[in-house]
């Protein structure tokens, strides 16, 4: 009986002459249950690329006749054409110039698709969303089918016209980049004239991950080097070493004397090659060749010398990241493991740990040669900077991490500070010491967990969660073959101890968890799986040495400051900020420290509140009208509406009222540009700087510049603050005597002067179409009920940045609008204040002011 994939795929076969095309016949149709997508760049009787996504065992198929843009803008259409077989996804060759869709094909993008949505209704309703993990194309993308606009034909059904478009998002561009700057094939690194004339593949290393981290697609390589020789003499199987190990950091460091790799999900192994002969190690030096068998036979063809490599063996799941679960499955059914090489410590006997990183990895990617995305050895590619962006990129996709590396550092075999590892998410290794029996189950009803301190066992919490029913039975197994009759504990709650069975404490357990209490024990810990690579009394509790625990940040710190207040702050320890791992209390211990410099910009005036109820991660909405319910250090003002009705807005007066707020899951203040003593005259102007994509920092505290000498010309003294977000917020204090109207008047005639006198640089209106490689000066805040970002403010964004006030000789050494973190800004705030004569200012807006920004020349 046919199945569906063979159905779907008549029409396909029926066109082609598989006698004369090497194209696949698809016959033996691959079953379903994959998500990949492929692009094929055909040079037929016109050139197009071929956007194929995997569905019901088959490739849905669309010819894009420009091919994919990266910039939302464009619509690119996309006929949609016969469904091709899953084997066609790795065709790159010639189809016969007589045969059907004779020319050259490329592989010209891969990696996986996730659909947004039922994929069957949305295809069926014309509507197609989805998200791509593509070493080119990546993020949200939509196909959208022009009912109605449908191509006739004389013969056959119409051809159905669909639209190909990206949407907006942090991979688009405003302007399309993606046919333009990639002209090679993925696969093979040829080009069309290179795959036209048979030319052999040339060396490629992108690989599986790639496809889904390389974070930084303006910087991505379409070049590939020339493939390598191989090593030479066969030699002595190399013997093992201590590995380098990364010490957890809470922060990416920054420079290109850094370089990022992703952090893998596996097991560490180290592979010492002799020619054929293959040894694998675990990172404790452990010798599981049988274990990580499957893996064996392709380090053997690597090189007829001798090597010892550093990497990571791991498996993928169904998205196409690498799963530690996963990896534990295909141990124990002998399924497909990967290895990711990415470091080399000794080649042809000579020691090359003494060499830098840097040259280590060159030497490394010429040792492995040409590398196919489908090999199960891989090299562990690296970006040269943008650490923070890298990071995003990976959390965003639900991988585990980074790691960062100095890049002229040598191979020391210890943990120091030479790499980093970054996490998106928290999780380590805790040692299990008991269990609690169960009365519904054979097996247990969780795992009592521990780590070493100071030579005792220090009880950190329970695991019920994350076990399959095979595990939980093995498991029991292996607690019941260790059991002893006291507890390893130094001390355990006594409601727990009480039926708790004991173990000898030699299992490690690799565990994911939200937060740790203040008392250190685990908050919602879930079971990933054993780590039989790792010693129980190597253990230890994982902190990061470089996150601050002084009063600046400080839990404990931020509840007592709580609690003098008098706000009752309710869950301090939910995180709030996950990349970060910062708190709630913490957050408010920010509050505390910057309290004195924030207070006299925030106080006393009407607020509008972004509040994130389930951590910035999540969904945030802006709050301005008092509706009840929030702590009495919360107070609120009546203002009347322009309708003529009368709303509460917030307001506050001291720190009782930014911790309350922070209660109430405020991570960003926006304030009036008015105090509460007269709303309807203002006592200040501010001018946000909003640079295009693709504009640098640099531009920012240029165009900021412009704005202070016009400002000062004028009469007017300024001050700049470094927004937290994309840019920089101009500020200048007046005497409150003029009204809204004329400020806002006087704003927008700057604003439109400066955009006059250089159009190529400035833009002061809001329209994206023609910003284009442009900053916009916003002077829209300067009105009655506009807001911005309070000094000193935390901001909703990826890596807890805050907006600072900072001097315009300082300005000049910011490298972006984000770079202030919570520490670095509770430390700004301990220091001089570089706005020291802001509230001694008395300056206001002038008729001949006005007159000189709002009339012509």
């Amino acid at each position: 009986m046919a199945s569906k994939a063979d159905t779907l795929l008549k029409d396909y076969q029926a066109k082609r002459d598989f006698t004369k095309t090497q194209e696949p016949s698809g016959q033996s149709a691959v079953a379903a249950g994959g998500h990949r997508f492929v692009v094929q760049k055909h040079d037929a009787t016109r050139l197009h690329y071929d956007f194929r996504i995997e569905l019901d065992g088959v490739l849905k198929s669309w010819a894009v006749t420009k091919g994919p843009s990266d910039n939302p803008s464009d619509k690119r259409l996309a006929v949609r054409v016969e469904d091709h077989p899953l084997a066609y996804g790795d065709f790159e060759g010639t189809i016969p110039p007589d045969e059907y869709g004779g020319g050259t094909v490329m592989l010209w993008d891969q990696g996986t698709w996730e659909p947004i949505g039922d994929p069957h209704e949305a295809l069926e309703g014309g509507d197609l969303k989805m998200r791509l993990h593509g070493q080119r194309m990546k993020g949200e993308w939509v196909l959208v089918h022009m009912k109605g606009r449908d191509t006739k034909r004389k013969s056959g059904p119409a051809r159905q016209n669909w639209l190909l478009i990206k949407h907006r998002d942090e991979q688009a561009r405003n302007e399309e980049t993606l046919t333009t700057r990639f002209t090679r094939s993925v696969s093979t690194g040829r080009d069309m004239a290179g795959i036209a004339k048979g030319l052999k593949p040339k060396k490629t290393t992108k690989t599986k991950a790639d496809a889904v981290w390389h974070s930084d697609p303006d910087k991505a390589v379409d070049n590939p080097a020339p493939n390598m020789p191989k090593s030479g003499k066969s030699g002595q199987l190399p013997e093992f070493r201590p590995p380098q190990l990364a010490t957890l950091s809470s922060e990416v460091p920054e420079g290109n004397d850094w370089v990022f790799e992703m952090k893998y999900d596996g097991y560490r192994c180290q592979a010492a090659i002799a020619g054929d002969q293959v040894r694998l190690f675990t990172r404790n030096g452990k010798d599981w060749t049988d274990q990580f068998a499957t893996i064996v036979p392709p380090l053997s063809r690597i090189t007829k010398g001798t090597a010892l490599i550093d990497g990571e063996l791991c498996a993928f799941d169904s998205k196409g990241r690498t799963d530690f679960s996963t990896l534990k499955q295909r141990l124990s059914d002998g399924g497909p493991l990967t290895f990711f090489a990415f470091d080399l410590i000794e080649e042809n006997g000579e020691d090359t740990a003494k060499l830098k990183l840097t040259e280590r990895k060159r030497r490394l990617e010429a040792l492995l040669g040409t590398i196919d995305t489908s090999s199960l050895v891989q090299l562990s590619t690296h970006v040269t900077g943008n650490g923070q962006k890298v990071l995003d990129a990976l959390c965003r996709e639900n991988h585990e991490g980074i790691i960062a590396k100095q890049a002229d550092a040598p191979y020391r075999s210890d943990r120091n500070r030479n790499w980093l590892k970054i996490k998106c998410a928290r999780r380590q290794e805790f040692v299990i010491a008991g269990w609690s029996p169960s009365s519904k189950k054979k097996t247990f009803a969780s795992l009592l967990l521990g780590t070493w301190d100071d030579g005792k066992l220090t009880y950190r919490g329970r695991v019920g969660t994350g076990f399959s029913v095979d595990v939980a039975e093995e498991l029991q197994r292996q607690l019941d073959s260790r059991s002893r009759k006291t507890s390893p504990f130094a001390q355990v709650p006594k409601p727990i101890a009480r039926n708790a069975r004991w173990i000898t404490p030699e299992l490690v357990a690799e565990i994911g968890y939200a937060e740790f209490t203040p008392d250190g024990i685990l908050r919602h810990p879930s079971f990933l799986g054993l780590r039989e690579d790792k010693s129980a009394k190597d253990v230890t509790l994982e902190k990061p040495t470089d996150r601050p625990e002084t009063a600046l940040l400080n839990a404990k710190a931020g509840s007592a400051a709580a609690d003098k207040a008098a706000v009752r702050l309710t869950s301090p320890d939910r995180v709030v900020y996950p990349g970060q791992g910062v708190t709630k209390a913490e957050l408010v211990a920010y509050y505390a420290a910057v309290a004195e410099r924030m207070l006299p910009y925030v106080a006393n005036r009407p607020l509008s509140l972004l509040r994130c109820p389930q951590g910035r991660a999540n969904y945030c909405f802006f709050q301005k009208h008092d509706t009840g319910g929030f702590p009495d250090a919360m107070k609120s003002l009546l203002i009347t509406e322009k309708d003529g009705s009368k709303e509460d807005y917030f307001y506050i007066d001291d720190l009782a009222g930014l911790i309350a707020g922070t209660q109430m899951n405020v991570l960003e203040w926006h304030l009036w540009g008015a105090r509460n003593k007269d709303v309807e005259k203002p006592e200040r102007i501010i001018f946000d700087i909003d640079p295009d994509e693709g504009l640098g920092f640099a531009d920012v505290r240029a165009a900021a510049t412009d704005i202070r000498d016009v400002l000062n010309a004028l009469g007017l003294k300024s001050y700049p603050l470094v927004s937290g977000g994309k840019g920089v917020h101009v500020i200048a204090p007046l005497t409150p005597r003029v009204a809204w109207p004329e400020v806002k008047a006087f704003c927008k005639g700057l604003a439109q002067r400066l955009a006059d006198d250089q159009p190529d640089r400035y833009i002061a209106t809001m329209s994206k179409a023609k910003r284009k490689g442009k900053l916009f000066i916003d002077y829209l805040r300067n009105e009655r009920g506009s807001t911005a970002i309070a000094p000193w403010s935390s901001r909703s964004r990826e890596g807890a940045p805050v907006a600072v006030p900072v001097s315009w000789d300082e300005l000049q050494n910011v490298k972006s609008a984000n770079q202030f973190t919570l520490a670095a800004a509770a430390e700004c705030a301990s220091e001089a204040d570089p706005w020291t004569d802001y509230f001694e200012i008395t300056q206001s807006i002038t008729k001949p002011m006005l007159k000189a920004v709002t009339q012509a020349d």
